[in-house]
């Protein structure tokens, strides 16, 4: 299996940042606890406060889709409905 980089860049909406904040760092120590999580770390952009990246690697694709369908990820999306402006997210294979 091979293992797997995610980098998710969510952007709020200027009024919502610390609403967006909360909600993500809820995230952190459910998700390291999950099955297949090698490290997920959330960082806030010095310049624009309002861009968050999560840096994750899993230990596979299969194992970080189990993570895109858990219920902690849903009451994210709920919880933050209306207050993401953007948000990316690339799937990265280690090269080097």
């Amino acid at each position: 299996m091979a293992k797997l980089t995610i980098v998710a860049n969510i952007k709020a909406n200027p009024d919502q940042i610390d609403l967006v904040k909360t909600e993500l760092l809820k995230l952190i120590e459910i998700t390291r606890a999950e099955t297949g999580c090698i490290n997920y770390d959330l960082h806030q952009d010095n310049d624009n406060p309002a861009h968050f990246i999560f840096y994750e690697n899993w230990e596979s694709r299969e194992l970080w889709q189990t993570h895109m369908n858990a219920p902690h990820l849903a009451a994210y999306m709920a919880a933050t409905e209306g207050a993401v402006a953007e948000f990316t997210l690339n799937e990265m294979t280690r090269i080097g």
